[in-house]
């Protein structure tokens, strides 16, 4: 498997802590708990969360469950080429 560029290792990383981000802002201390009770896979979300890479129907799951949109998630945080 090709190891992937530093560019796209550095927005898996800022796209995992804004979802760490938006899971302590709802009060969910806990990543687990937050899947669970968004139905949502423990152990693969806990891996959102740490930077690994996602499918884009996945992303839109986890953004619907924060109740955020693409934009405003997209908004901030991230760099440009």
């Amino acid at each position: 498997m090709a190891k992937k560029d530093t560019y796209t290792e550095k927005q898996l990383t800022n796209l995992g802590n804004k979802l760490r981000e938006l899971r302590i802002q709802q009060g969910f201390s806990n990543y687990e708990q937050f899947a669970y009770e968004h139905n949502l896979p423990r152990a693969q979300y806990g891996r959102y969360e740490q930077g690994q890479d996602l499918r884009f129907s996945s992303l839109l799951k986890v953004l619907k469950a924060f109740n955020v949109s693409l934009e405003d998630f997209f908004k901030d945080g991230f760099e440009e080429l």
